[in-house]
């Protein structure tokens, strides 16, 4: 007997789009899956490096950790104490000392006894030289590294180290030197930075020296990206004397800078509620002085 179909016109040609679009739905679906997967699997094939000149215990450091662990695997290897102001400083009349803090799942934790710059070597030349480092992230530091502070800094002179080993870095400061400071705005938006630099095509060797102003994360306008001020430091020194009558002093002093009006500087956009955002480099040349002294230095 032969079969009738005996459902309304175009029923049939409707079922047919209808299951179509039900396929396409459930591969769409798949590859969504597949994608988060991927997404997924690389972030935990990422090997993130965190370090900082404030100290493995910092508070800085714990909020540095939280950026870094969004993105991969994290290894922490950090001063055993305070080294600010070492900037590019090495340790090579002493020995040097490793110790393991803290281990769980996706996170290690070492303290060592050297200066910022000592600990990024530990870690590619002797504790991860057989794995392949994505990103070097230093800080958060207590303190701003605008200006000419990027010269001095420890945390600054740890981001460049990592730079030089063929994978971004990310200098992160908080412009805020107290004890009990927020550091909630650096983390949403050390976030945001070091997901678009892992998300991006970048040439290397790339450093970023980032400053957060102080405030909430809905607070702040947004990220600038801007060249270093022209500023410096005037220091004064406080004399004292011991009570055997030996004088010794204390260092202090105050920033100048020296482009109040300029308006694309990372200290302009600290002082008007903006991320500030600083490509850096080694290359110390003097390219204006370069050409000029052509005619002076035959």
């Amino acid at each position: 007997m032969k079969e009738v179909d005996i459902r309304p016109k175009g029923t049939a040609k409707i079922g047919r789009i209808f299951g179509t679009v039900q396929l396409l739905h459930e591969k769409s679906a798949i590859l969504f899956v597949s994608l988060q997967e991927n997404e997924l699997k690389k972030m935990n094939e990422r090997l993130i490096l965190v370090t900082n000149d404030d100290g493995y215990d910092s508070k800085g450091l714990a909020a540095a950790v939280e950026v870094a662990r969004g993105f991969g695997r994290v290894v922490v290897v950090a001063p055993e104490t305070t080294q600010s102001g070492m900037s590019q400083a090495i340790t090579m009349y002493n020995p040097l000392y490793l110790r393991r803090v803290r281990e769980e799942e996706g996170l290690e934790i070492y303290a060592f006894s050297g200066t910022p710059v000592d600990c990024v070597k530990m870690a590619f030349d002797y504790l991860l030289r057989d794995e392949r480092v994505d990103l070097v992230i230093s800080g958060i530091n207590h303190g701003s590294n605008s200006a000419v502070n990027v010269l001095y800094s420890g945390t600054m002179g740890a981001a460049i180290e990592g730079s030089f080993y063929s994978c971004p870095a990310v200098g992160l400061s908080l412009d805020d030197h107290r004890d009990d400071a927020d550091f909630d705005a650096a983390v949403v938006y050390g976030k945001q930075i070091v997901g678009d630099i892992l998300a991006g095509e970048i040439e290397l060797p790339l450093c970023l020296n980032v400053n957060v102003p102080v405030g909430r994360p809905e607070t702040i306008k947004g990220i600038k990206l801007c060249r270093q001020n022209r500023g410096f430091w005037r220091e004064e020194f406080y004399r004292h004397e011991d009570p055997r009558g030996r004088e010794y002093f204390w260092l202090t002093g105050e920033f100048v800078n020296g482009e109040p009006g300029a308006e694309d500087t990372d200290e302009w956009a600290l002082a008007n509620n903006y991320v500030a955002v600083v490509p850096v480099q080694t290359d110390l040349t003097d390219y204006r002085q370069l050409k000029n002294l052509g005619n002076v230095l035959k």
